[in-house]
């Protein structure tokens, strides 16, 4: 008699185990999902060369109508044909073949900085790509972009002279503050 106690309670306790703990409908939900793509993974579904960003990218957000954002660790440098600047946040909309909508991209030439405002391959794929600037278009070649760049933190001395720096004032040394203060 005490063992059918034992076998109706032990029945009671796994009925009461399977309702409260449910098994998976399969074991394929126990197992480790892929890692979700990378931002250099995307460009090429979209017919972009990976190399657009640099090496330094921390985080990104896609959404579903091809908004994104892009975060770096730092704002940084990186040399291609000409010297292109990227900030610490970049943002625009990405579509099969075209980056639009860009900011957070600029390209010096002849001493200025220029925003990039887009970037576009051909559809069929050649060998070019395509970089708006103002209203200007710049054909180059896409080869410089298919490997992943790495950032520099600082233009070297003979690159940092643009507008900006030429516009902005000096910072006093402490012997010119010497020598308004007597």
């Amino acid at each position: 008699m005490a063992a059918n106690d034992l076998y109706s309670h032990l029945g009671l306790l796994l009925i009461y185990l399977i309702f409260l703990f449910p098994i998976p409908k399969s074991l394929s939900s126990l197992e480790p999902q892929p890692a979700p793509p990378t931002e250099w993974d995307i460009l090429p579904q979209y017919g972009l060369p990976s190399g657009l960003l640099p090496s330094t990218v921390t985080d990104y957000v896609l959404h579903d109508d091809g908004r994104f954002v892009v975060m770096l660790a730092n704002p940084c440098y990186v040399q291609f044909e000409y010297l292109v600047y990227y900030e610490k946040t970049i943002t625009g909309k990405l579509g099969y073949g075209s980056i639009t909508d860009l900011q957070g991209i600029q390209v010096k030439r002849f001493f200025l900085w220029f925003d990039v405002n887009e970037i576009r391959v051909d559809l069929p794929p050649t060998n070019s790509i395509y970089f708006q600037v103002g209203f200007i278009n710049k054909k180059l070649d896409v080869d410089q972009f298919m490997t992943i760049h790495s950032c520099r933190d600082e233009v070297t001395r003979s690159c940092q002279y643009s507008w900006k720096s030429v516009l902005q004032l000096p910072v006093p040394t402490n012997e010119f503050e010497m020598l308004i203060t007597e």
